[in-house]
């Protein structure tokens, strides 16, 4: 089992690379960091010295002042050699660098001296040293205006506004979580890597991502249809649209019913992607559920009696209760890393139809039991 410590752990790529470790407890020991370990050397050489893989990942990307951009990385750059150092570590040490390192800016010449200065490190100290160039990143859970245009994108056109393109060119794209691959597959090899490019696994328009997301918004934001998701750089963009909803305010979603002397007809769902549709009936008092996806998209539709539905994004402690009743049917959407579930609150026998956008594999589940 390898101690791996990350470095900007609460940040955009190390908060998904946390918990995508954290979903192989058999194989990686996740070693906390703290944020103002930088200011303290007593506590950064403990973390330090804990560590079998460190990942560097806490850099500032953003500032009206590009020169403290500068100071801060190369700085934070400096005190983890010096620690390294002090521990006589052996840490194997993976750092994250930018597309942008052959950019006449601030921002890419602090990525690629802190790259420089790491190697130095590990050729003088015969450490073990990766300097990963990673293209232009976007996923769930990314800051708008600091991480990603797509992440801004979204935040606007599920929050009211327009976004505006101010320029459109071909961008080199890696998702999170294909990302995360790449740097768990380089801790797995334990080998010294001094300059590994990342390879992007698309290349988009900025004005064909937009209208990408301006239609998701249209037929899924809007209506509560599923589009069609033609390739995996689809379901991706999808599925980091879907984490910027105002989730508390936009659920239940309640169906149009159409009556007649017969009774009621209510579409479930609609959508341009196939998958697995199911229905249950739960008991008074009984909880399904309690688990997560990372990729999955999920849908909890009530069409009889009383339930109760609680999401909980896995790495935060805020519940979110969702009250639905069969009388006026209604559905929730699952985000991908809310861990979920459904309970009977009625007197009567709960009727809930769930589809889901891929049949159940046994062997690649994609479904991870935590308590919500």
């Amino acid at each position: 089992m390898k101690k791996i410590g990350i470095t900007g752990q609460n940040g955009f790529v190390g908060s998904h690379l946390y918990n995508t470790l954290g979903l192989h407890p058999d194989q990686f020991e996740r070693i906390n960091f703290e944020r103002d370990f930088f200011d303290n050397a007593d506590k950064l050489d403990e973390f330090v010295g804990k560590c079998d893989v460190i990942i560097h990942l806490a850099a500032m990307n953003r500032h009206p002042d590009p020169e403290i951009i500068y100071e801060n990385n190369i700085g934070l750059v400096k005190k983890l050699i010096a620690s390294l150092e002090k521990t006589n570590s052996k840490a194997h040490v993976l750092f994250s660098s930018s597309s942008q390192e052959e950019n006449d800016n601030l921002y890419g010449k602090s990525k690629k001296e802190g790259r420089e200065l790491l190697s130095e490190w590990a050729a003088k100290n015969n450490g073990k040293f990766t300097g990963m160039i990673i293209p232009n990143v976007f996923g769930p859970f990314g800051r708008p205006n600091y991480n990603s245009f797509i992440a801004t994108f979204c935040h606007k056109l599920t929050h009211g506004e327009q976004p505006v393109i101010d320029k459109d060119s071909d961008v080199k794209l890696i998702y999170i979580g294909e990302l995360i691959r790449e740097i768990i597959n380089q801790v797995e090899s334990g080998e010294s890597n001094k300059l590994y490019e990342v390879p992007n696994t698309s290349v988009n328009k900025v004005s064909e991502v937009l209208h990408k997301l301006e239609t998701y918004k249209n037929l899924y934001f809007d209506n509560g249809e599923i589009p069609v998701l033609e390739s995996n750089f689809d379901l991706n963009l999808f599925n980091t649209f879907r984490c910027y909803f105002d989730i508390k305010n936009h659920y239940p979603v309640k169906f149009t019913q159409h009556t007649d002397p017969r009774g009621a007809f209510v579409e479930v769902v609609r959508l341009g992607i196939g998958g697995q549709c199911s229905f249950s009936t739960t008991v008074q008092g009984i909880t399904r559920g309690n688990h997560f996806h990372t990729r999955k998209i999920e849908r909890f539709a009530v069409i009889k009696g009383k339930a109760l539905i609680q999401l909980r994004k896995i790495d935060t402690d805020e519940v979110l209760d969702f009250y639905l009743d069969g009388s006026e049917p209604a559905y929730v959407d699952m985000p991908i890393w809310y861990t979920h579930n459904i309970k009977n609150i009625g007197e009567e026998e709960l009727y809930t139809i769930f589809w889901i956008n891929e049949p159940f594999d046994p062997k690649d589940a994609d479904t991870y039991f935590l308590e919500v």
